[in-house]
């Protein structure tokens, strides 16, 4: 789902049907825009102005869910990396090599902003997980370690496939779809009732473009990992900061 796309088509359909509205304004009977029937127009479309509200505020709280819950995965995945990362050098040498490409993962992602891919991603977390796999520790102390390890890492990759499956997902196409019909809706009457001069056209093209692009912001910021609102790589630099300490 490209918000850019869906911004560009929302914008043709709701200035296109306020160009609409002056056409038709200027071509329609003149009983048709008495006193009674503006009244009536403008009590339907407060209707409509009201459902748009709703659904766009519904919208909202949506994208703002999936970005709260994506910087928290990324905050506990980079905790984890850490905890992962103490937990190697509890177990002894064994994990120098473990722990370097560890270290590297984590370089990688950081220096790889304008990718795709993320630590959550898992990467090649499962490197650091053959290596665990392939230690033969020769005390209970170790091999709890080597057991709390394991389970750190396929944390930190099951955060891939939680990633994925959210990323596939997005709003309702026909959820989308109805609002811009509720949007083009009222801008048709917004350009049914306004005088058809140059003040009025400008305005409500510069209406138009406001409300798509908050729509675009809006299904933006619900992939948080792809979009142009991405969540902060902060909590992954300061957990690069306390690696091999």
């Amino acid at each position: 789902m490209n918000p850019y796309v869906i911004g560009g088509i929302a914008f043709l359909c709701v200035f296109g049907a306020a160009l609409i509205g002056m056409f038709l304004r200027a071509r329609l009977p003149e009983h048709h825009l008495s006193s009674d029937s503006r009244d009536a127009i403008k009590l339907a479309t407060a209707i409509i102005g009201t459902l748009s509200a709703l659904a766009l505020g519904l919208l909202i709280a949506s994208a703002k869910r999936s970005f709260d819950d994506a910087g928290t995965g990324l905050r506990t995945t980079a905790a984890r990396v850490v905890l992962l990362d103490r937990v190697m050098a509890q177990y002894g040498e064994e994990t120098r090599e473990a722990r370097e490409v560890l270290r590297k993962l984590l370089e990688l992602r950081l220096s790889d902003a304008g990718s795709e891919r993320t630590l959550d991603d898992g990467l090649d977390i499962e490197t650091v997980q053959g290596a665990l796999r392939n230690l033969s520790p020769p005390t209970d102390a170790q091999r709890w370690l080597q057991g709390r390890a394991l389970q750190l890492t396929g944390q930190i990759a099951e955060a891939r496939w939680m990633r994925a499956e959210t990323e596939v997902g997005g709003f309702p196409g026909a959820f989308l779809a109805i609002l811009v019909f509720w949007l083009a809706l009222l801008f048709a009457s917004f350009g049914l009732l306004a005088p058809g001069n140059g003040t009025v056209v400008a305005t409500l093209f510069v209406c138009a473009l406001s409300v798509t692009g908050a729509l675009v912001l809006i299904i933006d910021m619900d992939h948080p990992y792809l979009g142009l609102i991405r969540i902060s790589d902060a909590p992954l630099r300061q957990a690069l900061g306390r690696l091999g300490r």
